[in-house]
């Protein structure tokens, strides 16, 4: 990739580098030091690698479908389709924030889908944050049904050795308890904002018809292929070859090393090192006292519970992984992802999803309380994780 970072860029990428930076060297202090052995390193790589692979490709793939317009393109069909009433135009983003985050990801719908849905409630004169509460939040809740979903559900899959018709088999009812119930607090809470009307503003012509139709067919026929139970790494990884290709005879100027992922992907190496270092020196056996055990309700809902608190009180990727161990069946597995996929709804670091899409709201002058964000994302939580623990419960007995 081609393209230039200014000075002042660099030094702010260097600061926001300084904690991934901090845990990398963390990470290789204990792989050299014989603190993390290398037999558990290698069977980390032998993991991880393909699933880091997979974020990599995929992020290039939708940076540039959005630099192609592709999600502008969605977002003017959803105003027209909206007929000038503010309910059914946000009941649309729902929609699209649950299909963004499933089939592409948690990050995507934070980092690409806020900004577009957030401008057009602006250009609107809709108070945008009812939208941005929308994405945010769907961005994590939505995360349960597919592996590709979540960086925390491809880990699980691994662990599960299942196809994603078979993982999506399993959680299917936590994953609809997830966009039903917080849409469904997002609407009484923000009822009155969501009255009246709104005049669309026309659509707006894509800048490279050509750039806009190769990247749509691209996504088009990368959705199904993320499914069909070939490794992820591969087809994203040709989507974003030919994307790049494309890019190279079209627009090589947009091509630019920042658009990898390189933030996310040493603080996500630095995670998984440091946690399996701990690991190695009984990280499980201490977390097993207070995990529980069984399949009963209230076993998974004090494994899910603990998932929750874990993810907000440090992240959910540590969360899961230091918590994976003792989740010792598909449905405890699936009850921790309830509580670190739908849990990350109080702290703002809880995922790095929410903390990415604060950058683009802070990018389109719209503020956020800290406070009542949390306050807001408490109640979510409350409802959210006994009741899609209980639709775990009541489905895998039936399986």
């Amino acid at each position: 990739m081609m393209g230039g970072v200014s000075p002042a860029d660099a030094v702010k990428n260097l600061r926001g580098a300084a904690l991934p930076l901090l845990l990398l060297l963390a990470g290789i202090v204990s792989l050299l030091a014989g603190w993390l052995p290398w037999g558990d390193f290698l069977e980390l790589a032998d993991r991880t690698v393909p699933i880091l692979a997979f974020v990599v490709a995929m992020t290039i793939v939708t940076e540039l479908a959005d630099d192609a317009g592709l999600f502008r393109a969605v977002t003017d069909r959803l105003a027209r389709f909206g007929r000038g009433k503010v309910w059914l135009l946000w009941l649309l983003v729902v929609a699209l924030s649950a299909v963004a985050t499933i089939f592409l990801s948690l990050d995507t719908t934070a980092v690409l889908v806020t900004p577009v849905v957030v401008l057009l409630a602006l250009h609107a004169k809709i108070p945008p944050l009812p939208f941005a509460l929308t994405t945010v939040w769907l961005a994590n809740t939505a995360s349960m049904l597919l592996p590709v979903s979540n960086l925390t559900n491809l880990l699980a899959q691994h662990a599960l050795n299942l196809s994603p018709a078979r993982f999506a088999g399993l959680v299917w009812a936590a994953a609809a308890v997830g966009v039903l119930v917080p849409a469904a607090v997002l609407w009484l809470a923000f009822r009155r904002q969501l009255r009246g009307t709104f005049t669309p503003r026309p659509a707006r012509p894509a800048k490279d018809k050509v750039l806009l139709g190769v990247a749509s067919a691209t996504v088009l026929l990368l959705l199904p292929a993320l499914v069909s139970g070939v490794p992820v790494a591969i087809p994203s990884g040709i989507a974003a070859a030919l994307l790049v290709l494309v890019y190279l005879f079209r627009s090589p100027r947009t091509l630019r090393w920042s658009m990898a992922p390189w933030r996310p992907l040493i603080l996500t190496i630095g995670l998984f090192m440091v946690v399996q270092t701990l690991h190695a020196h009984g990280l499980a056996r201490l977390l097993g006292r207070v995990a529980g055990s069984g399949e009963g309700y209230l076993n998974l809902l004090q494994l899910g519970g603990l998932g929750a608190l874990a993810a907000n009180g440090a992240n959910n990727l540590p969360a899961y992984l230091a918590l994976e161990p003792v989740a010792h069946s598909p449905v405890r597995l699936a009850a921790l992802l309830i509580g670190v996929n739908l849990g990350p709804l109080v702290t703002p670091w809880a995922s790095l999803a929410t903390l990415l899409w604060h950058e683009r709201l802070q990018a389109l002058g719209v503020r956020v309380s800290w406070w009542g964000y949390a306050a807001a994302g408490l109640v979510a939580v409350v409802l959210v994780l006994p009741l899609a623990t209980l639709a775990l419960w009541l489905t895998a007995g039936a399986r």
